[in-house]
């Protein structure tokens, strides 16, 4: 299986929030219809983005371990793709007109890819591995490459192609998460004392640094078109939250009731809120938080494991389950 750009040097947000996390049961079912699907041929299917049409992006590998890219239509229509020569296709982010961003596995190195609705791939890299992570609704990307030195940094590709490489004061390595159709850029950053913080870039240039109140550990996972962040921290008994921060700079933390860890991963332009929590005893489960703070929680049927990993349009959130044998497939959840 694949990492991505948060565990690539296995010790991203998503990595450490496993880690440190203390999984658990069960979570309680809700009325919502949730749909799970595959690609024909896949052995395992990763559901990563959905966009404001009900459109999904993601991956699946088929029996010889190959990765392909897939477009899930919101008629339920798959269709799979794969950046030309490569045997590893990772797309990331999907934008309301269906226009993809990920990454491939070059012949050295890690390199970034736009697939246009028409199917037309265009692929990129800055001076080394580069890894997209998000697409806002003009086409601008963001992501992270990596230097030399193993450090990463942060990057924004206008639509017309130009890279233009940033990193927050004091940052050691820049892991961008998400760019609204503002420019507005969101994401985390590791400083010379091994310390994750949160970030917010404007479209000019001007970065921000944050840190919920208490917290040792900070990783945005999102943001909408009104500027709210979302993502997690852990506290000094490395527990972790959700959180919310507004776009005065305002901060809200909450938690799945009965819940040893929760994590916020993706918002919508309604502010809700999608992410996964966990308990004692079992494995990853999903929960929807409304704007209003109600949170519901959900498991696919047969679920082990759940991963919900982007929310858009209705309400509608999108992710990844394993079932009882272990297989993983996607999911809809409207």
């Amino acid at each position: 299986m694949r990492t991505r750009i948060r565990s690539l040097t296995q010790t991203g947000a998503a990595a450490l929030c496993a880690t440190l996390a203390i999984v658990g049961a069960s979570g309680r079912a809700s009325a919502a219809k949730i749909t799970s699907f595959d690609p024909s041929g896949s052995d395992g299917t990763y559901a990563y983005a959905v966009n404001d049409g009900g459109a999904i992006t993601g991956y699946y590998f088929d029996s010889a371990r190959n990765y392909h890219g897939f477009l899930r239509a919101k008629d339920g229509t798959i269709t799979s793709f794969d950046v030309s020569g490569a045997s590893e296709t990772y797309p990331n982010s999907i934008n309301s007109k269906g226009v993809i961003a990920g990454y491939f596995q070059g012949q050295t190195l890690q390199e970034g890819f736009v697939r246009a609705t028409d199917g037309t791939i265009t692929t990129f890299y800055d001076t080394g591995a580069t890894i997209p992570v998000g697409i806002n609704d003009k086409g601008a990307v963001t992501g992270s490459w990596q230097d030399a030195s193993g450090h990463w940094h942060g990057f924004v590709r206008a639509s017309g192609g130009s890279i233009t490489s940033f990193d927050p004061t004091g940052a050691v390595s820049s892991y961008p998460f998400g760019i609204n159709d503002k420019g507005v850029i969101a994401g985390e950053y590791i400083d010379s004392n091994n310390v994750y913080h949160g970030f917010v870039r404007t479209k000019k240039g001007t970065i921000t640094s944050f840190d919920p109140q208490g917290a040792v550990y900070t990783s945005p996972f999102g943001l909408n078109d009104k500027g709210v962040v979302v993502g997690c921290y852990a506290d000094s008994k490395d527990v972790f939250h959700g959180f919310l921060r507004g776009a005065d700079g305002s901060i809200t933390s909450f938690d799945v009731s009965g819940s040893t860890g929760t994590f916020a991963v993706s918002i919508d332009s309604r502010g809700a809120v999608t992410g996964y929590y966990t308990v004692f005893g079992g494995g990853y489960h999903g929960f929807e938080r409304a704007a209003n703070g109600t949170i519901k929680t959900f498991d696919p049927p047969n679920s082990t494991y759940t991963r919900p990993q982007s929310i858009a349009g209705e309400d509608e959130a999108a992710g990844y389950y394993s079932d009882t044998s272990g297989v993983y497939h996607g999911f809809l959840r409207r």
